[in-house]
Formats: structure tokens, sequence, C-alpha cells
């Protein structure tokens, strides 16, 4: 049993056993100090409670291990790598466990929600700790049965065995386990002795994916439901007047039609009926007010760059000095536009209100939240809320908001049905929420051939950058080191994207570092690592990045890619960036296909810390490299008249299978805790790709999408 004095945990732990019908038992543990309050331990399911992380296990007197993942799974495998760290623990073959998605509880539980990238991070030392006190615990009951020392037991692969080399299954003694006091000292295992961690295990689900078994919101049916498609304002800033639904009700299948808020539910015994009779509905709208357009937009967050109203997020030096004595000043303002989730399956809920419960079943990312805005919107006690979750057909930070479980709540109140609200495609592109848009200006000031400046700009829709990102790189490289913001607000609903800002300020900055390295005469890549290494001399307590672990990927990255070697016909474009805890670089390789640059790979080297599955991490860093890039060169979303000019994919263009690169993906190898991994790849590889194209046609892109503002006479 690995004991060593680093990984020894001692503290005050607090312990939950119950005896199951079937023989086996259920264990559950709080550890710190906001434990949940003292509850009851129900006998069909086992809770864990940690400060700010959950996870289930269910030991039954087989041997066999059941793991409930609490954590929504959105596509980024938590439903897969969070159970892993508890089976590594407790010391159990991954071929005997079970996984099952957990339910809300918000009694014994914190902290169930999929975003930012924090999954695995916050629970790397809870769940292995859950894991190693539970298999304690049942290493203690196998030594009072044998009448040894504990120390004289040892484990694997659900396996105790004493000195003699007698041997019992966890499933053995689990009842004799359940009996015990909690340990208040435990060991977790050291790297070297990892099992599981570390190993390529498939996702959970593939199976049931594959053979199309119902897993997502979409393919949820109770006995009794109803259907129900809602009508929004068509334009943001609208109301509604009145409407007349007389041809509705004719639809065959339409059950009724609801007005609440400015909203009007069509409810049909199935999807068909319930689209047929909406789209049969009349209603009169007010005018929107203001009526929005995205040449407006243009209009006001340049006026917002151009003036002098900005707050500002972080300031070294004297930016106004070292401009004032400049030998060259380097300026260019980066555009991207607003752009919609699009997640494949569109959003969608169900909802039973009654008299004695809520009852609400569908893909959430933050399923306590939404139970909790729902409680108090119906006026309900949380006691009486229940929420299962289902897996989701993408998030992307769509999910995080619950309007539309909101809506399944309110339409089933009103109709006194079990209800499931379901989207259409055009009712998801033009009634969500949208990456706003953003515009960025970034200037430096040359001295004898050095930044001694530098000046960021950014205007955005409705918010501005996190206050952590102006101490990113370069924080701590230049002296002369200022970001302003300002913000513009807006009807149009603005939401969390994959990588929220980071998704577009790497792209400008990365851009415009390669611009002036160009002005330079200098190698991009040697001009990012001469910055990161003054950064390493300076001491900054508020600069977030590790100057080490990003020269690390960036030196993975230039070998594994042959960076800077001339291949005939392929250019090359670099970027590294630091956001969500993680480190990365990437290097695009572009090609011209009938006069036009063509992205053929990317390679790219990531530092997350331990990769507890390489499998599933690859999926996330190739995923988000893939989303980056569509979103970059064909991303276009806007507004007239308030309206949404785009309603379907068959405008609105997602990168498709004959766009999309080989991509090669290297992590570094570290013990370090695991960091963020849904989101970090996805900033940079818009400006790798942008560098790329320079390189290939001398056209500097610098708003998206790259494919439509890319000069077709340079490129002809």
């Amino acid at each position: 049993m690995p004991s060593t004095p680093k990984n020894t945990i001692s503290r005050r732990s607090f312990f939950k056993t119950s005896a199951l019908a079937s023989g086996g038992i259920l264990i559950g543990i709080s550890f710190l100090n906001s434990c949940a309050p003292s509850t009851e331990v129900p006998v069909d399911i086992a809770d864990i409670t940690f400060n700010d992380f959950n996870a289930f296990i269910r030991i039954s007197n087989d041997g066999k291990i059941t793991i409930f993942s609490p954590n929504p799974e959105i596509g980024q495998g938590v439903k897969t790598t969070l159970p892993m760290l508890i089976a590594e623990e407790l010391d159990v073959a991954w071929d005997n466990v079970f996984v099952e998605q957990g339910k809300l509880d918000v009694d014994n539980f914190q902290n169930q929600f999929a975003g930012g990238s924090n999954g695995v991070r916050m629970a790397w030392l809870p769940l292995r700790e859950a894991g190693a006190t539970a298999r304690m615990m049942l290493m203690q009951a196998a030594a009072n049965r044998w009448g040894v020392e504990v120390g004289e037991c040892s484990t694997s692969e659900g396996i105790i065995t004493n000195a003699k080399g007698e041997k019992l299954g966890y499933g053995e003694v689990v009842l004799e386990a359940a009996k015990l006091e909690a340990p208040t000292e435990i060991s977790l295992k050291d790297p070297a002795d990892f099992k599981i961690i570390g190993q390529e295990i498939g996702n959970v689900d593939v199976e049931k994916i594959a053979q199309g078994k119902p897993l997502f919101g979409l393919d949820f049916k109770r006995e009794g439901m109803v259907y129900a498609v809602v009508m929004r304002p068509p334009a943001f800033g609208q109301t509604l007047v009145d409407f007349d639904d007389s041809e509705t009700r004719t639809v065959s299948g339409v059950l009724d039609v609801i007005r609440f808020e400015d909203k009007i539910a069509v409810v049909g015994k199935n999807t068909w009926s319930a689209m047929k009779g909406k789209r049969k509905l009349k209603a009169n709208w007010s005018e929107a007010s203001p009526a929005e357009s995205s040449e407006g937009h243009d209009q006001a967050l340049f006026a917002l760059l151009d003036g002098s109203q900005f707050e500002t997020m972080r300031m070294d030096g004297d930016v106004k000095t070292a401009f004032a004595e400049a030998d060259q000043v380097i300026e260019r303002t980066y555009e991207s536009p607003f752009l919609p989730h699009n997640c494949m399956e569109p959003m969608n809920f169900f909802a039973d209100v009654t008299a004695d419960k809520v009852d609400l079943v569908g893909p959430i990312q933050t399923p306590k939240g939404t139970a909790y805005e729902i409680a108090e919107a119906l006026g309900r006690d949380m006691s009486t809320v229940n929420m299962d979750m289902t897996r989701m057909g993408g998030g992307f930070g769509r999910r995080l908001y619950g309007d539309f479980a909101m809506e399944a709540a309110q339409i089933s109140n009103l109709a006194k049905k079990p209800v499931k609200v379901v989207y259409t495609r055009e009712d998801d592109m033009t009634a969500g929420m949208y990456r706003p848009a953003v515009k960025y200006r970034i200037a430096a000031s040359i001295k004898d051939g050095a930044i001694t400046g530098y000046h960021l700009k950014e205007a955005a829709v409705n918010g501005n950058m996190y206050s952590l990102i102006p101490n990113f790189f370069p924080a701590g490289s230049i002296d002369n080191y200022q970001v302003d913001v300002a913000s513009f607000d807006s009807n149009i609903t603005t939401a969390a994207w994959r990588a929220p800002y980071t998704n577009f300020h790497a792209v400008a900055e990365q851009s415009f570092f390669d611009e002036v390295a160009n002005a330079l005469n200098q190698d991009p890549v040697q001009l990012r690592l001469d910055l990161i290494n003054k950064a390493k001399g300076t001491l900054d307590p508020l600069r977030t990045y590790d100057p080490d672990r990003l020269i690390g990927v960036i030196n993975l990255v230039t070998e594994k890619s042959d960076w800077g070697k001339k291949k005939e016909g392929v250019f090359q474009g670099f970027a590294s960036y630091y956001c969500h805890n993680t480190h990365v670089a990437e290097v695009a390789e572009v090609v011209m296909r009938d006069g036009k640059p063509f992205v053929q790979k990317v390679t790219c080297a990531v530092d997350c810390g331990v990769v507890v599955n390489p499998l599933g991490a690859m999926n996330q860093v190739q995923g988000g490299i893939i989303d980056g890039i569509g979103h970059a060169m064909f991303g276009e979303f806007g507004f007239e008249n308030g309206r949404p000019t785009t309603d379907n994919f068959h405008a609105y263009n997602l990168i498709r299978m004959n766009d999309t690169p080989q991509v090669d993906v290297h992590f570094v190898k570290n013990d370090i805790a695991p960091t963020g991994l849904g989101e970090p790849s996805l900033p940079p590889v818009g400006a790798a790709v942008a560098n790329a194209i320079h390189a290939a046609t001398g056209v500097r892109v610098s708003k998206i999408p790259f494919a439509k503002n890319m000069n077709p006479e340079v490129l002809a």
C-alpha cells in the first residue's frame, strides 16, 4: 500500500454508511470544512459529499462497483474521467466498474455543473480521497476478520491480500466495512503506481451512442407527456401585443395554446402537430426598441475604441511616455461578430409540475442553479424539486442558462400536464444567446528594435473580458503595459461561448505579435520566447501563467511540427496561449488549393498537468481546434432591425469534413495536478491559422470570418 509522506492526508472526515437490501453497501463521505448537513442516506443510492465537488459509490456484495458521476456530461468526458479517479484509489479493475449518471442532490452536493473546464481540476483530490477512504475501510474490515494489522494487508483490483497470502474480495467484507468508523488518515497512490489514471479508457456511453440508445434530452419520454414549441419575439427588443390562435387550434394534435410572458406556447400530442400549429399562429408584436443592426453595432464599438471612456484593468509603467518616445508604433484592429452556439442537439427540457412536486429532466450544464430559479419562479420549496440530468448533444456554454428549462416548467404549470419543450433549429439560432461581438485595438511601441509599450483596448457588447485575462501573457514581459475596456449595452442576449472572451482575445493578441515580429524582422516564436523569458525574471504577484510551462509547450510544438524547416508549398503559423489554467502552443500548416488557403494540419502541445484519460483528452483538444478553425474561417452572424439574419445551417457555415485538418496532439508529461482541457485548445488556433495565411499569401486577416475577409484579388 503506497504510504509516502507527501501523499498522506490527515483531516477530520465524516462518513455515512448504509446497507443495501441486496446485501451491498452505500458509502457516503464528507470532507473538508464546508460539509453538507447530516442527512439520512437513502437505501437506493450512495452519496459521497465533498467541499466543492460530489460523486457516488455503490459496492455490492458480489464485488461489483457502481460509480455515479454527478457532473453533467456535455461531451467533455467527465462521465468517464471522474469515475476513473475514484476507481484508481479504490484499487479496482476498470472492467469491473459500472458508471451511471448521478442526479441533482441539493442537500448533499455542491457545484454539480459543467463549465469553465473545471471538472477534473476540481475533482482531482476529493474523488481520489473518496476512493482511498473506501478502500481503507474495506481493508480494515478484512484485517479484523483475519485478526491482523491493516498494515499487513494490500489490495489489487478489488482483492484484499494478507501477509499469509489469504485473499478476500471487496464484496465479501463490504457489510463489515459498513460498521466501521471512517479513518482519519488516508494515503493516496504515488503517480508511479497508477493503474487506471493515465490509461486510454473508452467513453462509457460509446456503445449506447453508437446504437442510438436513449441518452440525450431529446430521447427522453414519459407516459402521458405532451410536447410544446414556443413562439418568441422575432426581434430583440419586441414585446407581444396580441395573437390569433384560431387556425392553430384546428390543427390535428394541437391540445392547447398558452400565453406566458411575451411568449406563446403551442402544446401538442407530438412535435409535428405542435410545430405545424405554431406556423398557423398569428401574432402582433411591438416595434423593436431599439432596432439593432450589425452596422449599428460596428459603429458603436468603433466609437468606443475611438473614445476615452474606458475602464483600465491593468496598468504597468507609463504607456503614454513609451509611445511618445517610440521610433515606431504598430497598431491593428481585430474584429469578431456575434456567434450562436449551434449545439447539434437543440434546446429541450421536460417538466412535470403538480401540486406536490416539480419533476425536471433534461440536458443542462447548471442543474442546481436552474432548479433553484425554477423553484423560486413557481413559489416552491427546493425540497419538492427533483432534477435528473441527461447526456447533452453539445453545450459550449449555451446550456449554462436554464431559460429553456424554465419555459418547460412554466408551461407545465399552466397546462397542468407533463410537458417537453423542444426548440426547432430556427428557434435555437434566432431566439438563443450569442457570443458577444467584440473588437480589439492593439498597439505596440518600438524603440531601438525592442518592444517598449503595449496597449490593448477592448470594445465589446454586454460586458468585458474577465479580470484575469489582463494578467495573462504578455503581462510581466513588457514594462509599459495597459489594458482598457469599454462596453456597449444591447437588448441582444449574450452568453458564455466556449472559452469566453479568450476565444477571440487569443486570436487578436497572437496575430498581433506575429505582426510585430514581421516588423522587427524576427522569428515570431523567438520573439515570444524572449518576452516570456523576461517575465521569468520579474516578481509579478498578479501574473497568472507560468513562464516555464509556457516555454515548455512552445519548445515541444516547434519540435513536433518541424517549425521553420521549409516544406515545399507548406506555410506555417504559430500561436501560444494560456487560459483555463492550461498552457497551449499550436502550429498551423496552410497550403494553397485552387488559389485559396486551406488548413491541412495543426500540431498542438498541451501542458494540462496529469492527463487522466489520454484518449478523452486528445478528443477534447482535437475538438477544440476543429471548432476554433471552423468559427474563425466561416463564423458569420448578424442582425437587422433586431432580427438575426441567419436562421439555419443552409446559411450558417459550420466547418465541414472536407475543411477539417489533421490534428496532432502532444501532452507535456508531469505530475502536476490536472488543469482545464475542454476549452484551452480553441482560442489560439484562429491566430495560428491567420499567421499561416499571412505566410502563404501576404494577406493579414484581422476580421472573422477569415474566408470572407481575405482580399480575393491578392489570392487570385
